[in-house]
Order: C-alpha cells, then structure tokens, then sequence
C-alpha cells in the first residue's frame, strides 16, 4: 500500500471559466481557484476533461497555470493536462506547462490512433524525460479507446518522474494489483470510487464533483483516515445523487458542473462547442439537490 502524496489527497479537476461571448475568464478562473482550496482542495487539475482541454489553445492552457499558480500560490499543486493524440505536441505542451509553473502534468492516453501497448509505453516515457515535472497518468479508456494496462502501467512506474496515475477504467482489480506492486500514487477519477479506491490504498481523487461540494467530498476521505469507515460510508452515500446527476445523466460533467456553477453564481460561463448547455431542468435538478445537500449537511 502506498502512502505517496506528491499532489496531495483531494484534487479538483476544475471547470475552465469563460465569459459570455466564449473567451478565457482568468478572473474567473482565480476566483474559483482560490475557493476550491478555501474549501478543502489540496490540488488542482486543469485542463483536464472536466476543463474542455480539446477546445482551449495552447496560449490559454499556459495562461489558466499563471493565473491559478499566481492566486493559490503555495496552499496547492497545481496540476495541468498536456496530454494528445500527437506524442510531439504532449512534449511541447509539458514544457510549456513547467514554464508556466506548473507542479505536474497529466497525461492522457493517446486517443484516436489506439496505439499499442509498447507505442503507449513509449509515449509516456519520452513525456516523462521531457521535462523536469512529474508524471500523472490518465487511463479513461471509454473517451481515448485505449487502456494503459496494469502490465504497462507497473513498467512505468519504473520511471522516476511517473509517480501517479488517475483511474478511470472501472477496472478495480486491475488498480488493486498496481498498488500492490507500486509506490505510485493511485486517485480515483470517477467520483463514485472515492472512498472505495481510497479504502484499498488509494491516494485520494481527482474530482469533477469538487467544484461543487469541495468541502464535502474532503469530509469523506477525513473521516476515513480518522478511524470511522462507517461514518466515511454515510457521507460518501449522502453525496451519491449529486454525483449520479453530474457525472451519470447522459451530459459530459463539465456540462453540468457549469450549470451548477451558474446556478449558484459562481465563476463558470458556457461550454464551448460542440458541448450544449445543459437544459433549465437539468440544471434545476442539480441545483434540488445541491439545496438538499446542503440542507443536511
């Protein structure tokens, strides 16, 4: 079981703001950066699925790190993703993303070409000697078409800048017997795994559902880690419909985590396309049970 933090425990893979008329909100961004961390982030993830990486430029993924290092400074790691479909483009972007100030990068799985286990070995591995940042990788092979098998995944881990990765294949067995053979830093990347990954060894999340309830999902883990599983069960479950309406209702989470966030007067601004808003009973369903939520809380 490993004990590795190097992100810390509860990371939110935050929302990219906009303004109205589509452009980056880099006052936004900071505002709900630094409430994220005031309400319990230990890390941020940007640019990540959640942050609609495939529609931001290069220029604006570099920009959203300034801005997010200049208004957490040290009170969090700032992590951002520079993972593509084009091994070249991943390095150019993992330079730029330690220019920036970046504390570490996550990388996806190339997607689209579905390359092989070794071509997949290989593109980490030369992402990793890029630069001097460490390594998270992202398996979510239901969006890339791809999985970083646990086989390849124990190989990497040789790496000394790899040092964790975000799960998203729902393959449990799999992360099991990575963390039994790893020192690497293992954080569930569906919220429905939070406290089950964690409870197995797992390090902590990487969140979507955080930009809604930080201080709520933190909650969970503490709780864990003071001795009182059940309890830790209670407020995992109690969470469960907020997290069943954004992530599971048919809308990518970035769609319905922005909702919220309007809903609530909080920094977020449209999706970009080919992403939709989400429609008014979508979104007064998640705002009915973010005011249960709380009401209970």
């Amino acid at each position: 079981m490993t004990t590795a933090t190097p992100f810390g425990r509860t990371l939110c893979a935050m929302i990219t703001p906009f303004t109205k008329e589509g452009a980056l909100d880099l006052d936004g961004a900071q505002r709900l950066a630094d409430r994220l961390v005031s309400e319990g982030c230990d890390g941020l993830v940007l640019s990540g699925t959640t942050g609609e990486s495939p529609t931001t430029s290069d220029a604006e993924k570099s920009a959203l790190v300034t801005a997010v290092r200049e208004a957490v400074g040290e009170r969090a790691s700032v992590v951002t993703g520079v993972g593509t479909s084009d091994t070249r483009h991943t390095v150019e972007l993992a330079l730029a993303a330690e220019k920036a100030g970046a504390d570490g990068v996550l990388v996806v799985t190339p997607y689209y070409s579905r390359p092989p286990q070794d071509a997949v070995e290989a593109h980490f591995r030369e992402i990793a000697d890029a630069s001097g940042l460490p390594v998270m990788l992202y398996d979510i092979p239901g969006r890339t078409g791809t999985r970083i098998e646990p086989e390849t995944v124990i190989r990497l881990a040789e790496h000394p800048r790899i040092v964790a990765v975000k799960d998203c294949s729902y393959d449990f067995l799999g992360a099991q017997k990575v963390l039994a053979r790893t020192e690497l830093a293992y954080y569930a990347g569906c919220d429905e795994h939070n406290l089950a990954l964690y409870a197995v060894g797992g390090t902590g999340y990487v969140s979507t559902v955080a930009n809604l309830i930080p201080a709520q999902l933190r909650a969970v883990l503490d709780v864990f880690e003071a001795g009182d599983p059940p309890a830790a069960a209670r407020l995992q479950q109690r969470a469960t419909r907020l997290v069943e309406l954004t992530m599971a209702s048919g809308l990518p989470g970035t769609v319905t985590a922005k909702a919220l966030l309007n809903a609530l007067g909080l920094p977020a601004g449209p999706v970009r396309a080919p992403l939709r808003p989400a429609g008014r009973e979508t979104a007064d369903g998640l705002l009915a049970e973010y005011e249960r939520l709380m009401a209970d809380a």
